[in-house]
């Protein structure tokens, strides 16, 4: 008994400066632009706090898990305004995080990266959508959670394939971004047997977007700018700036569906999202910010999470340590949509299923069934290792 007493003294005093320790601190920057992107629809104008509160929500969740492994996380976020230098501000954050999640622009992204490289801290990239990023001008401290404009494009070009609408009228604006998605529809029509049997082009000419006589205007433009086209099953609308695309449906000549960037769009993630459990934190966002989750609130929270998942497994807040797990089979995260995501080593692009939607509804989740890979049917989605052009460094 008293051999018992002394082994369970011996423990315990083992065990008592573990336990008095401080937690060790894992730093999150979030460097994101102030203001909100100008949209449309009325109702779909982003809170100021789109991204970062999805990125809260993450740190809580972290925090659950961390006080049981003496882990504390904590969010340090910058806003740049117009002309502030990303790198600047990146360079801050970095020193007193491993870790920044970034909701930048392609170049600014890129700038942010550079300056951090050398530190060691690690961007996870949640808003910007260019494939360069992930090819040609990927870097090795640059993960990215955002899905790819060719992600998007092929997952719809899937479901269309699956429905037999193979035959798209194309219609694309004339900003650059429109044009980098138009070539990411292109792509995919060509990668699953889809054809565009023309492309048409909507001028951004400027002036107000919302005129007491905008309803009738947009009722005599749209249908004349949709006439005359040949046989086809769908209009895609390629339209990242926000210009044309949610006047089309409803408005054609041609009574046909439309899809891209109105209609039935891709996503990361959407407020209807509610299988695989996705009910629950839906919930839990709606009661901390009073509105449903975007995909970009849902990026920042997947990179939030990522890095709290390969602390845990690490036992370690090192940002190093933790990039090096995050490229390994071994990691993996659940996001909420059947099935445990991963990263892809050779660009670092987080493997995701991407959801089709009507602004209601989640009408489909892609990779569809019979499009088939021989890693995962999610690399049928956007540029696979074979094609790829990054050389990570």
């Amino acid at each position: 008994m008293i051999g018992w007493l002394i082994g369970v003294l011996a423990v315990c005093a083992v065990m008592s400066p573990a336990l008095a320790a401080d937690p060790v601190t894992i730093g999150i920057g979030y460097l994101g632009q102030t203001g909100v992107k100008a949209t449309l629809s009325f109702v779909e104008l982003p809170s100021e706090n789109d991204g970062i509160a999805g990125a809260r929500l993450a740190i809580a969740d972290n925090n659950t898990t961390g006080k049981f492994l003496n882990q504390q996380f904590k969010l340090d976020d910058i806003r740049l305004r117009e002309g502030e230098d990303p790198a600047k501000a990146a360079s801050e954050l970095a020193s007193r995080n491993a870790f920044i999640i970034a909701d930048l622009p392609p170049t600014a992204l890129l700038q942010a990266a550079d300056a951090v490289r050398d530190t060691g801290t690690v961007l996870f990239n949640a808003g910007a959508a260019d494939d360069r990023l992930r090819e040609a001008d990927c870097r090795a401290n640059v993960i990215h959670i955002a899905p790819t404009r060719s992600m998007l494009a092929d997952a719809l070009a899937q479901y269309l394939v699956w429905k037999q609408w193979k035959r798209w009228l194309l219609v694309t604006g004339s900003h650059d971004s429109d044009k980098l998605e138009a070539d990411a529809y292109r792509r995919a029509a060509t990668r699953f047997g889809a054809k565009i049997v023309q492309e048409r082009v909507f001028e951004d000419t400027g002036g107000a977007r919302r005129t007491d006589s905008g309803v009738a205007l947009i009722q005599k433009q749209i249908p004349v700018f949709t006439q005359q086209a040949p046989a086809y099953d769908v209009l895609i609308a390629a339209d990242e700036s926000e210009v044309f695309a949610s006047y089309l449906p409803y408005r054609t000549w041609d009574a046909r569906p439309v899809a891209g960037s109105a209609g039935l769009r891709p996503t990361s993630w959407d407020g209807a999202q509610d299988q695989w459990g996705a009910i629950q934190l839906q919930n839990r966002f709606m009661k901390l910010n009073s509105r449903r989750m975007t995909a970009l609130d849902m990026q920042a929270w997947l990179a939030t999470r990522m890095i709290g998942e390969a602390a845990s497994r690490t036992n370690s807040g090192d940002g190093k340590a933790i990039l090096a797990f995050l490229k390994t089979p071994e990691f993996s995260i659940a996001g909420f949509k059947g099935q445990r995501l991963t990263i892809r080593d050779w660009n670092l692009q987080l493997r995701q299923p991407v959801l089709l939607v009507d602004g209601r509804m989640v009408v489909s989740v892609s990779p569809q069934e019979g499009f088939l890979h021989q890693v995962s049917e999610l690399d049928t989605l956007g540029i696979d290792r074979p094609e790829s052009k990054c050389r990570l460094q």
